[in-house]
Order: C-alpha cells, then structure tokens, then sequence
C-alpha cells in the first residue's frame, strides 16, 4: 500500500469531515408569519420551543440564558449594571450577506407578485374586450351562425341568443368590472 497516498487521502477528508460539523449547525425554525428560517443564529427571543425545528448540537446542551446564580446582583458594588440582555446571552450578530440575501428575495418575490399581477390585468382587459364585442354583436340583431362540434352550421335560434346573452353580461360582470381584492 501506497503511504503517501493514503496521507494524502487523510489530508483531504480531514478537512471535509470539519464542513460537515460546521454545516450542522444551524438553526431551524418557524418565524411568526409561518415561514421556516434556517439561520446559523439563534431565533429572536420570544420564538416558541415549539416553534424551534433544528438547534446545533453544541448548544443543546448548553442553555442560552446564565443561570439567575451566575448574574450578578443589582446593587452589589461592582456589579454590572442591569439591563434588558442577561449576562451569558449570546448576542445576535446581523450577517450582513443574509440580510442582503433577504432583501434580494423579497424585492425578486415583489417583483414576480407585480409581473403576475400585470399579467392577470392584461388577460382581464382583453377578456372584457372579447365579452363587449359580443354583447355588441348580439345587441345588433344580427343573426349569428355556431358550429356544432361535428362541423354542421346552424343559426341560433332565439332561445340560444338568451343564453348568449346571459352568459356574455356575466362575462363582462366579472371581467369589467372592478378588479376582485387579492386573498392575503
């Protein structure tokens, strides 16, 4: 067997099995608006146990808050003052790439949001178009030829034109007028 071949292998996975741990800690979680968060920093205060999906393996062990023994007291000479943080807290440091990320996709979600929103306003005014030139034709007494499915023309008869007609004002109903509020 080869020596420096298998050194060689060792030095190569040895770095790749430290990845592996580092990619292993990370926090999952589920923020207030229902999303799953996977972050490399703890959820904001406040964020439900139950809402905590994923923690690393290191901290699950250790608690994030100082036991009240291990703070010092308020008004003891040489304490620290008191304040919203406790002593021990790990602090939350803001990556400013992951916020950068963040920013990105929600302006890349705003903008796919307007695109599709567009697209629905363009499909509803030519829809409304269509209805318009039909309740036109139809108000205009001419009599209108269909096509059944097995290629045979026919006129429409009176009873048909109603139905038409009733179908082309829902149509215009729906289509003209005033856009429907998008469910949230």
């Amino acid at each position: 067997m080869n020596t420096p071949a298998a050194l060689t292998r060792l030095l190569v996975a040895l770095p790749l099995a430290c990845l592996t741990v580092v990619a292993h800690a990370q926090w999952q979680w589920i923020d207030s608006t229902g999303r799953k968060v996977f972050s490399d920093t703890a959820p904001p205060p406040g964020t439900p146990d139950k809402n905590i999906l994923t923690r690393p393996a290191a901290t699950r062990a250790a608690p994030l808050v100082a036991p009240v023994a291990a703070q010092p007291a308020a008004g003891v000479p040489g304490a620290a003052p008191a304040s919203g943080v406790q002593a021990g807290a790990p602090k939350e440091a803001v990556d400013p790439r992951l916020e950068a990320r963040k920013r990105e996709a929600e302006a890349a979600e705003a903008a796919k949001k307007k695109a599709e929103e567009e697209r629905t306003a363009r499909q509803r005014a030519e829809n409304c178009e269509r209805a318009r030139s039909a309740k036109a034709t139809l108000d205009s007494g001419v009599r209108i030829a269909t096509t059944s499915p097995s290629g045979e023309r026919s006129i429409m008869d009176d009873a048909a034109r109603a139905v038409e007609e009733r179908r082309v004002a829902d149509a215009i109903r729906t289509e003209c007028g005033p856009a429907p509020k998008p469910a949230q």
